[in-house]
């Protein structure tokens, strides 16, 4: 057993399980952190679609209870049918445009200067929510409206309309962009449109299942020859390691988010993004990272 595979693994766990659902763009780091330890063949790309169902199991069973009442309920309670409409109407959007644009979108905007700018970019954004969002919290009279002119206030996810869930399935789309973030696109874009942070994030993490699932499912399609041609008893156990320490540090994410959103504002990742964009551009130039890989 090649104890410094497991340890890369371990740290790729991490890396996945922190960044999937913080608005700072898990695919950027993985890129980064698999280049750095040598782990970006399509062995590692298998093993990083892989390990992200460790982190969206880690949402089932955060949010289980809720799932499951839902699952339960869906042929007898108009909440439950409303909840899986909603994000069945999210997560369409995204589907279609990745199916008709991806392998564009990859071959285009897959380099340094698009990658760095997404970061930057949305860094920009989210001052700009956040700005709004203390604007209405100051101001609740300027909440979300109706088609009639009626207030709407939105405290929970079982209050997104139909609407409410089409435009964070449109702000989704966004996520198509390497360096992007699909948590950062759903939150902030569901606070662009009025939504509270809390209730952005939640919803967030629902979307995370269907979305990201999906993505998994066809991305290990893709790359089933590889899987066919590995040597189990050494990726097996590498692939384990990742899988496990990615839904634990994806868990120990969420809760901390949850916890975090209720007394703290998404600021500090903007900044965050920012660093991580010149980061980006200064290895690029440097030739320290190939992220045109």
């Amino acid at each position: 057993m090649d104890i410094y595979l497991l340890i890369k693994a371990a740290i790729l766990g991490v890396v996945e399980g922190l960044t999937e659902f913080l608005p700072i763009s898990s695919t950027g780091h993985l890129i980064l952190v698999g280049h750095l330890l040598d782990f970006n063949d399509d062995k590692g790309k298998a093993f990083e679609v892989i390990i992200q169902f460790g982190a969206i199991l880690a949402v089932c069973w955060e949010y289980r209870q809720r799932l499951w009442g839902v699952v339960r309920h869906l042929t007898s309670q108009a909440d439950a049918q409303r909840f899986a409409i909603n994000i069945i109407i999210a997560t369409v959007p995204a589907i279609v445009l990745a199916l008709l644009l991806g392998k564009y979108i990859k071959s285009v905007l897959f380099s340094p200067i698009p990658v760095a700018t997404a970061f930057i970019v949305g860094a920009l954004i989210i001052f700009w929510a956040e700005a709004r969002q203390k604007r209405l919290l100051e101001n609740p009279q300027k909440s979300q409206s109706t088609a009639v002119g009626e207030e709407v206030r939105i405290e929970s996810v079982d209050d997104l309309r139909w609407q409410d869930a089409l435009k964070i399935g449109l702000a989704q789309c966004a996520a198509l962009i390497p360096g992007t973030s699909r948590s950062g696109a759903t939150i902030i874009g569901g606070m662009l449109f009025g939504l509270p942070r809390k209730v952005a994030t939640e919803f967030s993490f629902y979307l995370a299942i269907p979305v990201i699932g999906g993505a998994t499912l066809y991305e290990l399609l893709k790359l089933r020859h590889v899987l066919g041609e590995t040597s189990w008893s050494t990726f097996g156990p590498t692939l384990a390691v990742g899988f496990v320490v990615s839904f634990i540090s994806a868990f120990i994410c969420i809760r901390w988010l949850i916890r975090y959103v209720a007394t703290h504002d998404f600021r500090i990742f903007a900044w965050y993004r920012i660093i991580f964009g010149v980061i980006v551009l200064v290895t690029a130039a440097t030739g320290w990272v190939n992220w045109s890989q």
